[in-house]
């Protein structure tokens, strides 16, 4: 695998997971916003993005350099 493509795709997942954290601002949004609960949003971004990154690097190890 090329390592401009694993990247690429390491980034989409982290992306991936920020984004999935935007349905608790649809399901909470008293409490999930951009307002007082920004920095509970952040803690659900960032762990989402985690546990996307995560999966992604179960599913695809970090290549060989060549």
């Amino acid at each position: 695998m090329n390592t401009v493509v694993w990247v690429k795709g390491l980034i989409a997942a982290v992306i991936g997971g920020v984004a999935n954290s935007v349905t608790l601002m649809i399901a909470d949004p008293l409490t999930f916003n951009l307002g007082e609960g920004i920095n509970k949003l952040l803690t659900v971004a960032t762990t989402s993005a985690i546990i996307a990154a995560a999966a992604y690097l179960k599913k695809s190890p970090i290549p060989e350099v060549q």
